[in-house]
């Protein structure tokens, strides 16, 4: 009897104590009081900015809510609903959330096997695991994807979205489960039977938005070729078909049965995984276009959880956090949530009262302005940095590229991680050797005691540094406080991967944005053309940052700490006088 009584109150108090910790948890997801009060601080930059987003996202999210196969509205739908959701949940104070080209092409397989009702089943699902994995602590596993993988997956993603564009761009209606059977299609139409009138106005919108974006970088140039492109057609009566009826109003929330719930959990999966990997990256990325602001990834997997939750049940799509609005944001001046919030508010007044114009713009104009998008997303020189960084790097971002294109974004990056772990094995196994090291006559601890007096700290990199080794460097170092120099001393460094040295470059960057000078030691010449590459050298205050040995670094640092703590606080040295 008693082991009966006592094993029940274990089991009472297992209960008990997994409910606190659940409870606990949900607190930690949930927003905070600092939120709201940072929205307070400064409203009208918060309103510009979201006014100035909204203006940019009201041509993408027409267009890529027509490219996913459910029509304009429901790309307006899920700006507007994700975007209020995620902004109110997410991590990230300055993040713009909607639909995004990425998630286009992976809703357009599924739609066009299971039909628009598979959407809803789809998206509650992907929200699910999202908020399961924000849970989980699952946010941390973003830093083990290696820069290739990332920034080939991009470029496959670019490229579905050019190829997606061309029906329309042409002209023609033609229908096809894959981007490559589609667009074979949609030229042999187009060529049978060209329309130049949509053709026309594509090259007009998209060459516009491309030479803008260059010229004039703060203005909307997509909503102003939209606006162009719409009025010439409807002034001049050029033909091109127009995207139809917006809804003037945001549906009822809807709920439909799981008819064939079983076939659809691995899109619901593929949906969730891409919604969790464009989200965290955006999020890192608007970090490091920031001063001191740091995203909470579990807190944005659960708010794009929530948002991917609400947007299907009143007719949008799937949604992540979208990188291109969140920087237009930044650059903007946004400071908190209440910026993402007014870009939704702005798209709603515009579903409310102008929908009707809305729904005159052409399909050619949008199919323009997510082909500049599509060259947008592909940066020339990280591409070339990372195809010069090593050959492991290079294979990894072209075999990602072609599986993206070839199969699908989960494939890709499944197979672009196999690879890339494939070469971080075979150099790490390179660069092991054994050497003989004499014994120290001496301790070190009072000669490190006396840099840190100085403000001054040394760090020793020792063995590879790959893409799972690099972001807990990158926690570590980051973290360092009251520190005037830190010096990396490189020399046993065995080898160095494009993600450990973007890294690297990211680590520097953010402590020389805090008044804390960094000096590289001892860097290896086979390492140096990846450190070049990277960007790593560009992120130093001075070139003359750069010693061949510790013991120069470290005087020229002494040297920098006396002249620091002779110079008045916030005042920066000048790079002449470092």
């Amino acid at each position: 009897m008693n082991a009966a009584l006592r094993s029940a109150n274990s089991a009472r108090t297992a209960i008990t104590s997994g409910w606190s910790d659940g409870r606990d948890r949900l607190l930690q997801l949930l927003p905070h009081r600092a939120d709201w009060s940072a929205m307070r601080r400064q409203p009208r930059r918060d309103v510009i900015a979201g006014v100035t987003v909204g203006l940019v996202a009201l041509p993408l999210a027409l267009g890529f809510g027509e490219s996913s196969g459910m029509g304009a509205g429901a790309g307006l739908i899920t700006a507007i609903v994700a975007g209020t959701v995620a902004a109110l949940f997410g991590g990230s104070h300055v993040q713009v959330s909607g639909p995004t080209g990425a998630m286009t092409v992976v809703l357009v397989p599924i739609i066009g096997r299971y039909g628009p009702g598979a959407v809803l089943a789809v998206g509650l699902m992907a929200g699910l695991i999202l908020m399961a994995l924000a849970f989980l602590h699952a946010g941390r596993l973003i830093r083990y994807i290696p820069v290739p993988v990332v920034e080939g997956f991009t470029i496959g993603i670019a490229v579905i979205i050019g190829l997606q564009q061309l029906p329309s761009a042409l002209g023609v209606h033609v229908h096809a489960e894959r981007v490559l059977g589609l667009a074979g299609a949609a030229l042999s139409a187009g060529l049978a039977a060209p329309l130049w009138s949509s053709i026309g106005i594509a090259i007009a919108t998209a060459a516009l938005i491309l030479i803008g974006a260059r010229l004039r970088p703060g203005v909307p140039i997509p909503l102003i070729a939209v606006v162009l492109a719409t009025v010439l057609n409807r002034v001049l009566h050029l033909g091109a078909e127009p995207i139809g009826a917006i809804p003037s109003t945001i549906p009822a929330p809807a709920l439909l049965p799981f008819q064939h719930w079983e076939s659809l959990v691995l899109p619901a999966v593929a949906v969730a995984a891409l919604a969790a990997l464009e989200s965290l990256m955006s999020a890192s990325a608007a970090d490091g276009m920031t001063v001191n602001q740091r995203h909470d990834s579990d807190r944005e997997l659960f708010g794009q959880g929530l948002a991917n939750l609400a947007s299907p049940i009143f007719g949008g799509i799937p949604a992540t956090a979208a990188i291109a609005r969140t920087a237009v944001n930044i650059r903007s001046g946004a400071a908190s949530r209440a910026a993402a919030l007014t870009h939704a508010a702005l798209l709603l007044v515009i579903v409310l009262v102008a929908a009707r114009w809305v729904s005159m713009i052409p399909l050619a104009a949008l199919a323009g302005v997510l082909i500049a998008t599509a060259f947008q997303m592909v940066k020339v020189s990280s591409l070339r940095a990372i195809l010069r960084a090593t050959r492991g790097d290079a294979v990894v971002l072209v075999v990602t590229a072609v599986a993206t294109v070839a199969f699908d974004l989960v494939t890709a990056v499944i197979l672009g991680l196999v690879v890339a772990g494939g070469f971080a094995l075979r150099q790490a196994a390179q660069g092991a050797k054994l050497a003989e090291i004499p014994l120290e006559e001496h301790s070190h601890l009072d000669e490190e005691k006396a840099l840190l007096d100085e403000h001054i700290v040394a760090y020793r990199l020792e063995g590879p540094l790959f893409f799972a080794a690099a972001h807990d460097f990158l926690l570590e170092l980051s973290e360092i406080s009251d520190v005037r120099v830190v010096v990396l001393r490189m020399s046993r460094l065995s080898a160095i991967d494009a993600t450990g040295a973007a890294v690297l470059a990211d680590t520097i960057r953010r402590l020389e944005s805090r008044e804390v000078t960094v000096m590289l030691s001892g860097v290896r010449p086979e390492h140096q053309k990846v450190l070049h590459q990277l960007g790593v050298y560009d992120q130093l205050a001075h070139e003359r940052h750069l010693f061949a040995t510790t013991p120069e670094a470290i005087v020229h640092a002494r040297t920098h700490a006396a002249r620091r703590a002779h110079t008045p606080e916030h005042h920066h040295p000048s790079p002449a006088t470092s």
